[in-house]
């Protein structure tokens, strides 16, 4: 009987092993070996035929003979090489903007440039003025709203609100995960501030009360920290401060114990901001910067970096005679904009790349890199702007911006070099997790016409057509003309609606659907949305995600 009894306890100790192994297995986290490729680290030297490592979302070894786990998923890097992700150094990402604010403001009242319909505030200062606002607060969880940043290679992004004089507080994030919290990088990281006016008679109504009122503000926050250290000494006999959390968000800049980030691009515009940051020792970034090379030697002498912007001006219309010409500045500008870079690192100013709205990111962001380094930029300085170079400005060069043991797994693995003309990203790590592109398929000559038969020659569905569409917006329903054009599994075409015309991108054909980014424009600003549907007959349906959440859309396509 005891026998019995000992050979029961050994099988129920050898089955929980087994359902402990299986656990184990279940929730294992991700293990990626990438064998044969080239490494390019930036922090070191570039390794030529090398292992690279990543589990549990970090980089668990790097080596030209490191070990590949037994457990782990192995990617023949064969021709391929492995940089750190990029870091797009300023954004909006993942904020929804917001719907325009019918009353007053908090506190002041009023309405102004980008005020939105927010929360109640109880600030003494009016919609635009209110620093304390965080991006954290804003944010909106969803990795398919990123696609289109991580198919050109972006997997960290600083975003904060556009609304405002101040922008409020931003935050860090990694362009993956199911959870803002598990986005976040770093939050918050700084005060933004932008150049603007408040409207419907709200001050400031021009810039110069817009530099005026953040100078006072500036001056009573440094007020208020004197009363609270007071009354915090011997709080009798002085009269209580009061509670004003929009100066209380402003008493760590003027610390200088948190940066502050102003939108400037005209030499006037970063001249007043380095007269201010000297002003009150701010810890100042510039942002845009598009004339910061007018200044570079005034910048580097305050140690104040800029986040140049990517997003070059070019002509956006064919040229006719019957057009006004083009003024002689702004000629200029469109030559020395890809040229600003070069000339910010000849002269040792720090910086970083921002994609500042770059409308066609696939084509426009590697390639404007490409095109400052034709404008004087070295290949090196360009991807140290793109890395590390930007990792150490926002303050996460510990984490993030090189290939590193024990820094976090934001890769972008590229066929052959980020430089080359054919260039193509063949995967992209997030935090550890792995997003694999697809290589657009190449369409034959004999490839079928949009609209026509139920296959196409690639063994997908023929979708291709026009498409009459009501998109579900809460609320206001939005219709609109969704026209596909169709080459054996890749899409292009257009999405009409009341808020203008855009173009279809990205676009992807299965046999268990269709997938497409695009991007819109409300209330000045853009933002990205991705269509996931399918069509059965005539009839097509899906869902929509975009920085407020997803929506369904439904519709019929035209005979």
């Amino acid at each position: 009987m005891k026998k019995m009894i000992l050979r029961f306890s050994a099988a129920i100790f050898a089955f929980a092993g087994i359902v402990l192994s299986v656990q184990a297995q279940q929730y294992r986290p991700d293990v990626f070996a990438i064998t044969g490729a080239r490494i390019v680290t930036v922090s070191g030297k570039t390794i030529e035929r090398g292992t690279l490592v990543i589990r549990d979302g970090l980089i668990e070894a790097v080596d030209d003979n490191a070990k590949v786990p037994a457990d782990a998923q192995t990617i023949d890097g064969e021709g391929l090489t492995i940089y750190p992700g990029f870091i797009d150094a300023y954004s909006n990402l993942g904020i929804a903007p917001r719907a325009p604010q019918r009353g007053g403001g908090g506190g002041g009242g009023g309405g102004g440039q980008g005020q939105s319909q927010g929360p109640e505030s109880n600030s003494n200062y009016p919609e635009g003025l209110q620093p304390e606002e965080a991006a954290f607060d804003e944010l909106k969880a969803g990795e398919a709203q990123f696609e289109t940043q991580r198919n050109a290679g972006i997997t960290t992004a600083l975003t904060v609100g556009a609304d405002g004089i101040f922008n409020g507080q931003s935050a860090i994030i990694d362009l993956a995960g199911d959870s803002v919290s598990s986005m976040i990088i770093r939050s918050p990281f700084a005060e933004h501030v932008t150049y603007t006016t408040l409207r419907g008679g709200t001050y400031p109504t021009s810039l110069m009360g817009t530099f005026s009122a953040l100078r006072q503000m500036f001056l009573d926050a440094q007020r208020l920290q004197e009363i609270q250290r007071m009354y915090a000494a011997n709080p009798r006999g002085i009269r209580r401060p009061e509670a004003d959390a929009s100066l209380q968000a402003l008493i760590p800049v003027v610390n200088g114990q948190m940066p502050v980030v102003f939108n400037a691009n005209t030499e006037r515009e970063i001249i007043r901001t380095l007269d201010l940051a000297r002003e009150f020792k701010l810890k100042a970034i510039i942002s845009g910067g598009r004339e910061a090379w007018k200044v570079a030697a005034r910048l580097k002498e305050q140690d104040v970096p800029v986040l140049v912007s990517l997003n070059f001006p070019v002509r956006t219309l064919a040229a006719s005679k019957d057009e006004d010409p083009e003024s002689l500045e702004t000629l200029r500008l469109r030559v020395e904009a890809p040229k600003n870079a070069a000339r910010l690192k000849q002269a040792g100013v720090r910086f970083a790349f921002q994609t500042d709205g770059i409308k066609n990111l696939s084509k426009d962001f590697l390639g404007n890199v490409v095109i400052a380094t034709e404008n004087g930029l070295a290949k090196d300085d360009a991807l140290w702007a793109l890395t590390i170079g930007a990792a150490e400005i926002l303050g996460i060069d510990n984490r993030l911006g090189s290939i590193e043991t024990g820094k976090i797994a934001n890769l972008v693995v590229f066929r052959g070099d980020m430089f080359d003309k054919d260039r193509t990203i063949t995967h992209v790590f997030v935090d550890g997790k792995l997003f694999e592109q697809k290589e657009k398929p190449k369409a034959p000559a004999s490839a079928g016409t949009p609209g026509g038969g139920a296959g196409t020659p690639g063994g997908v569905p023929q979708i291709g057509g026009t498409y009459q569409i009501n998109i579900d917006v809460p609320g206001m329903p939005l219709p609109g003309t969704l026209i596909l054009n169709q080459q054996t599994a890749v899409l292009s075409g257009s999405l009409q609606t009341s808020l203008g015309t855009s173009e279809v991108r990205d676009g992807k054909v299965t046999a268990e659907g269709f997938t497409f980014a695009t991007t819109v424009e409300f209330q000045g600003q853009t933002f990205d949305i991705f269509f996931t549907g399918k069509t059965t007959g005539n009839q097509i349906e899906g869902t929509i995600s975009s920085p407020q959440g997803t929506i369904t859309f439904s519709g019929t396509k035209n005979p």
